[in-house]
């Protein structure tokens, strides 16, 4: 028989049950007490959660701008800015600004000293940015909060809030912050590298002004003249162009064999162009032209560099589909205006692949410049150029039979044919450096070995050992090309050359 609870078990019961309902609204109000969110409430007063919280995010390569542009904000006149860190428990998920005002799912927090994370702001400077704070705001348009979420380790994006204003007041703080994260760009003028992070983001490095001097690059006169009248001419003439109603938009596209020195003129031409924001792109980053290019436009005048171009545009009749990253290169060189002072420079291994829109279309590629194999005069040169910090020792009948037997070969094949005589001559005599023309025979031998196609491939340099002369030398060997490819003499009559 089951009988009811005795009197003064009821009462226990009675006793616990109320004990529990106060711990939950001890849990309740313990959470609307917490100190970050009282912080922001107190601050922004009764009536704060009637107002839209307006976000913004931002690219992660701008966390560095927006902690520029929010410096001089903040020192604006009439405005008064306190900045206020917040912790945030480990493995938890960030805070929003919402989550503060009404106090809904949020996380054990406490105010703290702001962390910072020190990012470049140039080549050789750094800047502490903000990576999760509240900045608490008093100027003309009244108390609101601003609210900085960068990017940690369980979240990978930048975003500011900004609570207390009206939804259009929010909007043209927004704005100002982004005028002035455009002034102040830190990337304006550098050379920068362009990369994708393991998230797939855009990431931004301060590069080297390549340091290449016009007599190092080993060209024939006309081609390196037709190079610089079309970057460098249009960069000197700016103003008189524009005058005339001439567009500064202009792509130039440099093509030939592996290792004739194309990435080496590419360098050059950047070194000249001071004052430009040079943004270069090479192998998986040339995913990455959307984005950079809309940086490019923000920060002209501008050169982007995109080596290797026909590895992400060839022609789409070569395949089933078309690659994404195509469309978004055409946009790119379709979508500045005509008066933005943008160069786009290509290079590319097979011209013959790249989608004819973009290699025959004005305002996308206006001038394609073939960079050949080095004649025998442009191989002495290079010998000259590539053994400045070599010990070499050889007569002018020595230089001349090199340069006779490295007929065909590439500016690459030059370089490591100097760098294998000096390790002949280490070899020989490790305490006395001295390259000699028996080190350079030696060491040219070794890469005319039936041993070494794959090498001699590697430094743009064919492999037909029917081109190869009796005397091992390479004779006028031609660039390697597979069947049905075009050669690059063919390719000389059939690329749209526009006159420069």
């Amino acid at each position: 028989m089951v009988t009811g609870a005795s009197e003064s078990e009821a009462r226990e019961f009675a006793k616990a049950f109320r004990s529990f309902l106060e711990w939950v609204h001890s849990e309740q109000d313990g959470a609307r007490r917490n100190e970050v969110a009282a912080l922001v409430s107190d601050f922004l007063g009764a009536g704060a959660s009637d107002l839209s919280v307006v976000a913004r995010s931002l690219p992660v390569f701008e966390h560095v701008n927006l902690q520029t542009a929010l410096n001089a904000w903040s020192a604006e006149s009439g405005r008064e800015v306190a900045v206020h860190g917040i912790s945030i428990p480990p493995h938890h998920p960030p805070v929003s600004l919402q989550q503060l005002i009404t106090g809904v799912a949020m996380a054990p927090l406490r105010l703290s000293a702001p962390a910072l994370v020190d990012l470049p702001n140039g080549p050789k400077s750094t800047l502490a940015c903000l990576r999760l704070a509240a900045l608490l705001v008093n100027d003309e348009l009244g108390r609101y909060v601003v609210m900085v979420i960068g990017p940690g380790e369980h979240h990978h994006e930048l975003s500011v809030e900004i609570a207390g204003l009206s939804v259009d007041a929010a909007q043209a703080v927004h704005a100002r912050l982004g005028e002035l994260r455009r002034a102040l760009n830190v990337y304006r003028g550098h050379v920068i590298e362009v990369g994708l992070s393991p998230m797939g983001g855009v990431t931004l490095e301060f590069g080297e002004i390549p340091a290449t001097a016009r007599e190092d690059v080993v060209l024939p006169e006309p081609v390196l003249a037709r190079v610089e009248r079309h970057a460098l001419g249009v960069a000197a003439h700016r103003d008189a162009l524009l005058q005339a109603g001439q567009h500064l938009k202009r792509g130039l596209l440099l093509y030939g064999p592996p290792g004739t020195g194309k990435t080496h003129t590419t360098r050059y031409v950047i070194g000249q162009m001071d004052g430009y924001t040079r943004l270069l792109l090479t192998g998986q980053a040339l995913r990455a032209i959307g984005s950079a290019a809309e940086l490019a436009r923000d920060l002209q005048p501008a050169v982007m560099v995109l080596e290797d171009v026909d590895l992400v545009a060839e022609d789409r009749s070569f395949g089933p589909g078309s690659s994404p990253v195509l469309f978004d290169l055409l946009d790119a060189m379709d979508g500045a205006a005509a008066d933005a002072d943008l160069l786009f420079v290509l290079t590319t291994n097979r011209a013959d692949l790249l989608e004819p829109a973009l290699a025959a279309r004005p305002g996308r590629v206006d001038v394609a410049i073939e960079i050949d194999l080095p004649d025998a005069d442009a191989r002495k040169r290079l010998l000259a150029l590539y053994s400045r910090s070599i010990p070499l020792q050889l007569s002018e009948a020595d230089v001349l039979e090199i340069v006779e037997r490295t007929d065909g070969v590439t500016a690459s094949f030059i370089k490591e044919l100097l760098r294998r005589a000096m390790l002949e001559s280490l070899h020989d005599d490790p305490p006395a450096v001295v390259v000699t023309a028996e080190h350079a025979s030696r060491a040219l031998d070794d890469l005319l070995d039936s041993g070494q196609r794959l090498t001699r491939s590697l430094l743009g340099v064919g492999n037909d050992p029917e081109s190869l002369p009796a005397g091992g030398g390479l004779g006028s060997l031609p660039p390697q090309r597979g069947p049905g490819r075009m050669g690059y003499g063919q390719l000389r009559a059939s690329v749209r050359r526009i006159p420069g």
